[in-house]
Parts: structure tokens; sequence; C-alpha cells
């Protein structure tokens, strides 16, 4: 009789046990679910947060390195504490919860279990094999046996982290929408391109308008020039032969400069406020020759003249009327 109650009292123990073992792998699973959407909201607001530093600072290589390195720890440690450790423990590769403290926790959620769960166990780890205790055992785990466990876990209470995950999502789409992706996407080039120098770009360009850079032989050329951007310069040179001159200031960012007397290749660029353009060149072209001249005079028929042709000459004598 004894032996049937202790195998019995184990049977109903080993039943309970794996049902709160089954507790503890749904309790690391929701774990990981919490933890995925934790790692993606943090570590995609923590790499906002470094493009946009680099969008706004335009770093030096050596500040930039520290950059990258930092938000390669950070990512890292936010891959190890919310994805890493609860598949670590649910997978049985790193200590998880405790029978005790998995008893405490279902035992804090429902209320029909209280402590029973924890005494119960205590009881079989006491190694007693009385009367009184198996009874005990056994009385306990027929009251424990049809409460679910695994309820104490919802998956759906994950759903309230979903609002830190919406932040960095609505960042994004306020960068796509207000124009700055490109902007974003630079920064991004040059925070993986860490140890490489960029300089940050002009507050504004140079913008010839002229339809063409020729001109004729010996004849002037009046250069049109625009800057665009956010600042306008109150004052710009062209340089060319080793000289600078000041533009003619039009206003509204409009400069002028004319070249007199075009007789050869001129290169030149534009600069103001340490802002340079590219070179540009005016190229001559040579003055259009009369190589040959021919004339075909047809007289009406009243004038009795034969139809003549004359070549190489611009004089003409013809008939009055």
């Amino acid at each position: 009789m004894y032996f049937y109650r202790f195998k019995l009292a184990l049977k109903t123990y080993n039943q309970i046990l794996q049902k709160l073992q089954g507790f503890i792998r749904k309790y690391y699973t929701n774990e990981l679910i919490k933890g995925s959407i934790l790692f993606l909201a943090f570590g995609l607001l923590y790499f906002i947060f470094t493009l946009f530093v680099e969008y706004f600072l335009w770093l030096k290589p050596a500040a930039r390195t520290i950059l990258f390195w930092l938000f390669i720890a950070v990512e890292v440690g936010l891959l190890i504490k919310y994805i890493l450790v609860p598949l670590f423990k649910l997978a049985g590769l790193a200590k998880g919860l405790s029978l005790d403290e998995a008893s405490e926790i279902i035992g804090t959620h429902f209320s029909e279990v209280d402590d029973k769960l924890l005494n119960m166990l205590q009881f079989h780890e006491t190694n007693a094999n009385s009367e009184l205790v198996l009874s005990s055992i056994d009385q306990k785990a027929a009251n424990l046996q049809p409460i679910p466990f695994q309820k104490a876990i919802q998956f759906s209470t994950n759903k309230k982290y979903l609002k830190y995950l919406a932040i960095p999502i609505f960042i994004w789409l306020i960068t796509l929408v207000s124009g700055e992706k490109n902007k974003l996407n630079d920064s991004y080039v040059r925070v993986v391109n860490h140890q490489q120098n960029y300089l940050p770009p002009a507050p504004f360009s140079f913008e010839i308008t002229n339809n063409s850079l020729e001109v004729i032989e010996g004849n002037a050329i009046q250069l049109e020039i625009k800057t665009k951007g956010d600042v306008i310069p109150e004052e710009a040179k062209i340089v060319f032969n080793d000289e600078d001159y000041f533009l003619k200031n039009q206003g509204n960012g409009n400069f002028s400069y004319q070249f007199n007397h075009v007789i050869k290749p001129i290169d030149f660029y534009f600069e103001a406020n340490k802002v340079r353009s590219q070179t540009y060149t005016i190229t001559p072209i040579p003055t259009p020759k009369i190589q040959a001249i021919s004339l075909f005079l047809k007289y009406p028929n009243y004038v009795k003249k034969s139809n003549e042709k004359i070549e190489n000459t611009g004089n003409v004598m013809i008939p009055a009327g």
C-alpha cells in the first residue's frame, strides 16, 4: 500500500513538474518576444541618433571612429540583453528561473495556488518518505493539477511595447516626407567609412547662366553668374592668369564680369568666403574670313545682255534701272 501511494504521488508530482517546466519555457519565450521588440525599438533609436549626430556635426575621422565603435558596442549590448540572454535560457544554455522562483510567480498570478506549489516542492526536497509527507504532496498536487500554469503568461501583453518601436518608425517617416532621407543616407556612409575624411558641403555654389563660353576671336564676352544655396555672398572674385578681380554685384546673389578682346583661351574660377568653383574655360572662335566669292548675273531680256558669272570681286557694273 505504501509503495502504491509513493508511486502515485511521484507520478502526480512529475506531472506538476512538467507543467512547471512548460511555464518556464513559455516565460522565456515571452521574454524573447518582448526583447525582440525592445531590441528593434532601442536599436533603431540609437541608430537614428548616431546618424543625426554625424548629420549635424560633420565629425572628424577620429571622432567619427569613436561614434562608430560606440554604436557597435551599444547594439551588441542590446542584442545580448534582449535577444541572446532569454534565448540561451530558453535553450537551457544558461541558468534561468528555478522551480521555486517559477512557483512564486505562478502563486502571485493565481490566488488559488498561493504558496501551495512552493510548499509541495519544499516537501519533495526534504526527501522524506513518510506517510504524512506523501499524503501532503499527493493532496497539493491533486489541487494544482487542473490549474493552467502557462496562462500566467500572456503573449498579448507585449503589445504595450510596440509604442517604443513606433517612435523610430515615426522619425524615419518624417525624414522621408521632409526630403532629408538622402542626407541621412550620406551620414550613414560617413559613419560606416569612419576613417575617411569628408568635407562639409559649401553653403552656396556658383553657376554660370551663359548659354555658351565660346566667343568670336577679338570680341568681348560678359559672364553672368548666380549663386545658389542657403548663404548669399556679398562679394565674389574671379581668378585667372594668377590674378583675381571682383565681380560686379547685381544683387540677389547675381554677379557679372566682362572679358574684353578675347584672343586666346582663358581658364578661370570663382571664389567667395573660401568657397571655390570648378574651373571654366572661355574658348575663342577664329574670326570668319571670305575665301572666295562668285556672283551670277541674270539680265532681263530687254537689256539684250547675256547672263554672266563673276569670280572673286566685290565690284560689279550693272545697267541702271
